[in-house]
């Protein structure tokens, strides 16, 4: 799960050695789980001593709790260009929602594995991560919600819109509309799926009158 572009200055080398433990631990967890993920098998995959995931991590939890707020700060990172980038080219609020639609399927694309276990763990509530895992799964949530508060302040939203729930559902239909893309028709290219939801999005799912 690349995020080079914003490593900080003198820690590349670790960033990059950090970048293939959660690889490594992402890939075998969605293939086998959490439990039944070693510490050693993380280290194999990642081609490193087991000694370096303890330098870098305190325990396999904290590396997941880690990779999970790495990931989805990755998604909300893009969500949020997504929403930027429409602004700076002169879209409105709809434009700057379908530009995050297509921005979250890119990500989801690019990281099936990780989509897979995010989504898994949203519904557990056993786990010692929880709490972190609603910080940032609200964090990508919060940017939807500016840009849904926005277009009611501006006009090109009802006011009667609930906007956290509105958002929430936007995220939602993103994820479950990817996992079943790319679960259950992989055939599909990105440009048709984000169709599909962009029609949706804009409400033109109904039959032309």
């Amino acid at each position: 799960m690349d995020s080079s572009s914003t490593s900080p200055p003198g820690g590349g080398r670790r960033e990059a050695t950090r970048q293939k433990l959660y690889e490594a631990a992402v890939t075998l967890i969605a293939e086998q789980g959490f439990s039944a993920t070693t510490v050693d098998e993380i280290a194999e995959r990642a081609g490193v001593a087991k000694g370096t995931v303890y330098y870098n991590f305190a325990s396999k939890s904290v590396l997941f709790e880690e990779l999970l707020r790495h990931g989805v700060g990755l998604l909300t990172a893009s969500l949020r260009e997504a929403a930027e980038r429409t602004e700076r080219e002169g879209g409105g609020r709809v434009d700057a929602l379908d530009a995050m639609v297509r921005a979250g399927l890119v990500f989801i694309d690019r990281y099936p594995a990780f989509t897979q276990l995010y989504v898994a763990e949203l519904w557990r509530t056993n786990r010692p991560w929880q709490s972190t895992l609603l910080v940032v799964r609200q964090e990508a949530v919060a940017v939807v919600e500016g840009v849904l508060r926005a277009g009611v302040a501006g006009g090109e939203f009802s006011p009667e819109i609930d906007v956290q729930l509105t958002a929430a559902a936007l995220v939602g239909m993103v994820l479950v509309a990817a996992l079943d893309w790319k679960s259950f028709q992989p055939e599909r290219s990105l440009d048709d799926v984000h169709a599909a939801l962009s029609r949706l999005l804009q409400g033109r799912v109904g039959a032309p009158s």
